[in-house]
């Protein structure tokens, strides 16, 4: 005889195992899939949020801020903005330039206004808001090291940030590199080659187009599209393109590039890329050509991924890191990102500092 109590329990619990299991494939279902079954990742996203890449140290460890916190940082964007890039106030509110050229020493605008003006914030997106993750607000992208904030350098990659701070300084109006090292001594503006790839907008900057792919200043927008060979992810920045072969090789060592070599594979419905390859200069500040980034890809619903990564480079930092943050899906399009067609901008830079070099030579700088 069976014993009424055993099968019961019995029951229940396979009543309760048909019921997960039919919440598990509803769940499936809701996320959009491809022909072939794997999650469908194509879409537009916008990348744009408030948090920060490295957590604010006053948060110590913390991961998560209040939903007072978190709407302070919000209703405190337009402020916080204006004094990042020294915007003066009265020029978040209209658009328009002022009619009369900037008074002789500049406005006391700094960063790229250049203390004699620049568009307002008008034209900045960084977000409205903080992200999200399991109903968290967080104070990071960066999630390892628990303080959310990079490694430490190693010691050869601090003696190459000092070297490069020495040589790239803000804008003094003087030519400072002959002034301090003679009438012949190189000097930041001697080519165009020498200056960095976003300003000649070869790249876009901030590591937007990564790996990692990190939030920036505008133009957020990332567009996916996918195969089961191949996938495409378009960064609205200098309309960069990161394609990804799925399920193949890393190429030979001596083939390298900006964005690195990337190459996916699925483990679940996780996105699995791996990237290598990188040449000197990769879109992750401070990186080296030993960058290697893992990221994955998971799509948790039909509007948003939940995008995570480590960066490994033991030439330059102590240690990897590690972060996450969400893309939520928009319906917005990428358009084109020109930047300054053919670098037309550069004609007035080079020969700018030709004018300081002249100067000096005749003894006529400040």
């Amino acid at each position: 005889m069976r014993n009424p109590i055993r099968h019961g329990m019995t029951a229940a619990a396979l009543a309760l195992a048909l019921a997960v299991a039919a919440g598990a494939t509803a769940e499936a279902q809701e996320i959009p899939r491809t022909a072939s079954g794997r999650p469908d990742l194509s879409g537009t996203y916008d990348t744009a949020t408030l948090t920060p890449l490295e957590r604010p140290v006053e948060f110590g460890d913390r991961l998560a801020l209040t939903e007072e916190e978190a709407a302070a940082i919000a209703d405190g964007e337009p402020v916080a903005l204006a004094a990042a890039f020294g915007i003066p106030a009265e020029r978040n509110i209209e658009s328009a330039p002022p009619s009369a050229a900037p008074p002789v020493g500049g406005d006391g605008s700094t960063g790229a206004a250049g203390a004699v003006g620049g568009y307002n914030t008008f034209w900045m997106d960084r977000g409205s808001s903080a992200f999200r993750i399991d109903g968290q607000w967080r104070t990071s992208i960066i999630t390892d090291p628990p303080n959310g904030r990079r490694p430490p350098l190693t010691a050869e990659a601090q003696a190459a940030r000092a070297a490069l701070a020495g040589f790239l300084r803000p804008n003094t109006g003087t030519a400072w590199w002959l002034i301090e090292n003679g009438p012949d001594a190189p000097g930041p503006y001697d080519d165009p080659e020498i200056r960095p790839l976003a300003e000649r907008c070869l790249l876009g900057f901030g590591s937007t187009s990564g790996p990692p792919m990190l939030p920036v200043l505008y133009n957020n927008l990332k567009r996916i599209v996918q195969t089961d060979d191949h996938v495409m992810i378009l960064v609205e920045m200098v309309h960069d393109a990161r394609v990804v072969r799925m399920n193949d090789e890393h190429a030979p060592p001596e083939i390298r590039s900006w964005l690195g070599d990337s190459v996916g594979h699925w483990e679940g419905d996780t996105l699995v890329v791996d990237t290598t390859n990188f040449n000197d200069t990769p879109a992750l500040s401070g990186a080296s050509r030993n960058l290697h980034v893992v990221e994955r890809f998971t799509r948790m619903d039909a509007d948003a991924l939940l995008y995570q990564f480590t960066v490994d480079d033991p030439t330059v930092w102590s240690a990897p890191w590690s972060g996450e943050y969400i893309w939520p899906a928009t319906g917005d399009r990428v358009y084109e990102y020109a930047c300054h067609e053919a670098n037309y901008s550069f004609r007035g830079i080079l020969g700018g500092a030709r004018i300081l070099e002249q100067d000096v030579r005749e003894g006529r700088q400040p």
